[in-house]
């Protein structure tokens, strides 16, 4: 069986061109297929291969005290779903292109995925207001599965939010926002964007929607998630549902 991982740190990387060349380095000699993204924000890595290889890469990046705290997705595939093995720099792990969105300047509330679905259960928040679920993904994502009643964008790019967020504004008003997308960079993004810009009561789903599955399972979500390697989309049960 092959692991499969996705991570992502925000951490400030004032060496980003040398630790994307120094975790080329270590994947050399292994199996390891995937993608990582190296930026002055952080990293952001897609990997899968054999358990052992995939263990010891991540204790080798942990052992860099920077990322020491990296949170890990795992889920199993019988094949490789990674045709290589990349390390990019990049000047963000995702690109948003916004001054106001960055999370080394403090992170957006994170709400736990236990919280969400008893708030989806309950229909509210602790606090009595109505839940409305965010998602920040684009319209191809989306087509393969959301949180049911989402509010959803037509974007193609992540870029394309902030001027798609308008037409939203209003419906938003008074509600308790919860933010969410595959794996979590993009919605943390969001939700301090949101902040910054005039919108209230907003949290982000820690870990999104594949650490919702991970911790929760399908509650609330209709569909799978989409995810960024030949698995094309996974269930629940972090189970390909497409080849």
């Amino acid at each position: 069986m092959i692991l499969n991982i996705a991570a992502y740190h925000f951490v400030p990387v004032d060496d980003a061109d040398a630790l994307a060349a120094k975790l080329r380095e270590r994947a050399t000699g292994t199996a390891l297929r995937g993608t990582i993204l190296v930026a002055p924000e952080g990293v952001n890595l897609f990997l899968a291969g054999v358990e052992a290889e995939v263990e010891a890469f991540l204790d080798a990046l942990r052992g860099d005290a920077r990322f020491a705290g990296i949170i890990v997705k795992r889920s199993w595939s019988e094949t490789q779903p990674f045709a290589r093995f990349k390390v990019k720099r990049k000047n963000e792990i995702i690109a948003f292109r916004q001054d106001d969105a960055s999370p080394l300047a403090g992170r957006a509330p994170a709400l736990a995925p236990a919280t969400l679905a008893r708030w989806l259960e309950q229909g509210r928040d602790d606090d009595g207001r109505r839940v409305v679920l965010l998602d920040t993904r684009n319209r191809c994502e989306i087509e393969h599965g959301a949180f049911a009643g989402a509010a959803t964008l037509p974007i193609d790019r992540f870029t394309d939010l902030p001027a798609a967020m308008e037409s939203v504004r209003d419906s938003l008003d008074g509600a308790a926002i919860v933010s969410y997308c595959t794996g979590g960079v993009r919605c943390e993004k969001a939700a301090l964007w949101m902040q910054a810009n005039g919108f209230d009561h907003v949290w982000q789903l820690d870990g999104g929607i594949l650490g919702y599955f991970e911790q929760v399972g399908g509650f609330g979500y209709d569909g799978a998630c989409f995810v960024f390697d030949e698995r094309v989309a996974l269930d629940a049960a972090l189970r390909p549902v497409s080849a």
